[in-house]
């Protein structure tokens, strides 16, 4: 191959006779696949077509691993589904290509193979992983596409159909020896011995493992509808078509297709292209450019966190200090009763077995976490964690207690769900190194974590908050110390009203299935339950003081009895082994026609309040935030992006109809016509 210098692409040629293909994105962590990367790829395998070597083996010079996908921002510059299918066309065709070169082709894959680099993957005829670091998988679904690189007939033929839907339709993540196991690459290796096992599998060219012979059975015309039936059963139990068509289209694309592989992939790049420039995959991919956005707050690089001290072995603190330990820091957590701390290494054992299944790193993990009733590890922390409860005279007297043991460059996070800083910073002798750190329950799931910053809190207590939120793999969400913050100030109308709903005779299952036709991924009375109604009465009763809302006296009822929802058993709904059970409704009942409005348009006016009040920096984290922090129905793309999509005037225009009706909660902010969302 004559010699040629490419931006990407850095190809060299052994002794051997095999070319490697070195990929190299410049001005980027991971490497990636956008225009210019397949434009030269198509013209390397143009020239390695007419002049073909030993073997190609096609690999990774970034550190952070193989390829992360295709590039999301090109996504969302089509104009029309055309454009976008001449793009995925044209990819379709330098991927087969790669697939008929007549050498043996080998990708040496460590870090991230993931959606469009594990589909260049699968076109090669071998994969080879670094067995440790590699974490491969097809995870389209989850922006509200499929592969469409070819990669859903080729996951299928290399990894059977009932493995390789599952891998599409779930969009999880394999490591190494999982995607061996499963078909998805050919030889799980230790880092050392990549190279040698490339340059031996082009030499050698072994045989490749057959799929199983029931695999002709499970993919026989007359058999495929019924197993097509149960997996859309199987995902409608999580998404419905109308919100998430993605992975329907995948079961469709292999019950109609499997038996014509031209077709097959002639009726992918359609899919996709369909799916591209629809309003589900535009902002499920702005989702995911929001979540970047999120990471990128976290920017000093300078700060250096080594040891984390919690106080408080609640629910709340308890769970901060496993997760924390979990991803790698020395956590000491302090409470008065053995108890309680008892209790939080209980529940400590039981998530790392889950997450590390290995003795050796569950031991470790416990390790990382000690129980400090006497308080020792405040001297040493660099982050003290205080999640005791909800009390600012309490929470003061704390503060004053502990602050003259603390580090100089210390910080207190404080996880307060809705006190306002300045309620609490008279106590501090330094109240610069006073935040804000607010996790949401359960932690373990939760990925957003609100940043709260009051009016005498330091930039650097807010890099450090924000730094430490990050390395515990969540999404730190700066946002201003105002009653509530933004999550709970936006979810606790949605909630209240719910609550109005039940107490005017709605029944509770009508409410939480309107709620989920919408999208959300969980009723509002179920996640009362699920947050715990005692949390849920105090959020109200603290945010009532400043806002429209309503205290209902049946909640408060309920809490006076201990019936706090899931967590004794009990609460608007029974559960019995922490699962809900479903009380029966009338089949005859008939619920109002304005419920969701009811439910969603709350949310929303309170969206657009702290727009106006700059509770957050940005519409588009005012987005991520309730997007994260509520699960509000992604496939809308946020409060904002919905109110935009269905038309600013018209949201208005709902939410005053709705004061006529159902009174003065319902007035519209004063920011539906001072602000326009564009």
């Amino acid at each position: 191959m004559a010699k040629k210098k490419y931006k990407n692409w850095k190809i060299e040629h052994d002794g051997d006779g095999i070319a490697w293909l070195h990929l190299d994105v410049p001005k980027s962590s991971a490497n990636i696949l956008n225009e210019s990367v397949i434009n030269e790829l198509d013209d390397i395998v143009k020239v390695l077509l007419e002049d073909t070597p030993k073997g190609v083996v096609i690999l990774s010079d970034k550190d952070s691993g193989f390829i992360a996908g295709a590039d999301i921002n090109e996504f969302t510059t089509f104009e029309s589904e055309e454009a976008a299918l001449v793009n995925i066309q044209r990819a379709h065709l330098i991927f087969n290509n790669i697939e008929n070169l007549t050498c043996p082709t080998v990708t040496l894959i460590h870090g991230f193979c993931l959606g469009g680099g594990m589909e260049l993957a699968l076109a090669c005829k071998y994969r080879i992983a670094e067995e440790d670091s590699s974490r491969l998988g097809l995870p389209e679904v989850k922006l509200g596409i499929h592969p469409g690189f070819g990669g859903t007939v080729r996951s299928i033929e290399r990894m059977g159909s009932f493995a390789a839907l599952d891998l599409m339709l779930t969009g999880r993540v394999l490591k190494a020896r999982q995607a061996k196991k499963t078909g998805l690459i050919n030889y799980a290796v230790p880092k050392r011995h990549l190279i040698k096992a490339a340059r031996e599998t082009i030499l050698k060219s072994p045989k490749i493992r057959k799929l199983p012979w029931w695999e002709s059975i499970v993919n026989h015309s007359l058999i495929r509808p019924f197993i097509a039936r149960m997996m859309v059963k199987k995902v409608s139990a999580r998404a419905s078509q109308a919100h998430y068509p993605a992975p329907y289209a995948v079961i469709d694309l292999w019950l109609k297709h499997l038996n014509n592989r031209t077709t097959m992939l002639q009726e992918e790049a359609k899919s996709i292209a369909h799916l591209l420039v629809g309003k589900t995959a535009q902002n499920l991919i702005r989702i995911f450019k929001l979540t970047d956005q999120l990471k990128g707050l976290a920017k000093d690089k300078s700060i250096v966190i080594n040891h984390i001290h919690v106080i408080g072995g609640g629910v709340m603190g308890g769970d901060i200090a496993i997760w924390c330990a979990l991803q790698g820091y020395d956590v000491t957590l302090q409470d008065q009763r053995h108890e309680t701390l008892a209790a939080v290494k209980k529940r400590a054992v039981k998530l790392y077995k889950r997450r590390l299944r290995q003795t050796r790193l569950v031991n470790s993990a416990l390790d990382r976490l000690t129980l400090d009733i006497n308080g020792n590890g405040l001297v040493k922390a660099d982050v003290v964690i205080e999640a005791i409860f909800e009390d600012a005279e309490v929470k003061c007297n704390l503060y004053k207690e502990i602050e003259p043991k603390l580090k100089r460059t210390a910080i207190i996070a404080t996880n307060t769900s809705s006190i306002p800083l300045e309620k609490l910073t008279d106590s501090l002798k330094k109240p610069d190194r006073l935040v804000g750190l607010h996790f949401f329950n359960p932690v373990a799931q939760m990925p957003l974590v609100e940043i709260v910053v009051g009016e005498k809190t330091s930039k650097k207590a807010q890099q450090v908050a924000a730094t430490l939120t990050k390395k515990i793999k969540k999404l730190p969400l700066p946002v201003t110390s105002t009653p509530g913050f933004l999550v709970n100030r936006i979810l606790m109308p949605y909630l209240t009203e719910a609550v109005t709903l039940f107490e005017e005779g709605v029944p509770i299952t009508v409410i939480d299935k309107i709620a989920l036709g919408f999208g959300m991924p969980m009723g509002p009375i179920e996640l009362a339950d699920t947050v715990g109604l005692d949390i849920c009465l105090h959020v109200a009763e603290n945010l009532a003081e400043s806002m429209p809302i309503t205290v209902s006296e049946h909640l408060r009822d309920l809490v006076n009895k201990k019936i706090l929802g899931k967590k004794t058993g009990k609460g608007f709904y029974t559960f019995k082994k922490g699962k809900k059970v479903k009380p029966k409704t009338k089949a005859n009942y008939i619920a109002a026609s304005d419920i969701e409005d009811r439910l969603i348009l709350r949310m929303l006016n309170e969206t657009m309040a702290c727009l106006r009040e700059h509770v957050a920096d940005s519409k588009d984290l005012i987005d991520a935030g309730i997007i994260f922090g509520t699960g509000f129905a992604p496939f809308h793309g946020g409060p904002l992006q919905y109110v935009k999509d269905r038309g600013q005037d018209k949201v208005l225009q709902a939410l005053e109809n709705l004061e006529k009706t159902h009174g003065p909660r319902f007035k519209p902010d004063e920011g539906w016509k001072t602000i326009m969302i564009e």
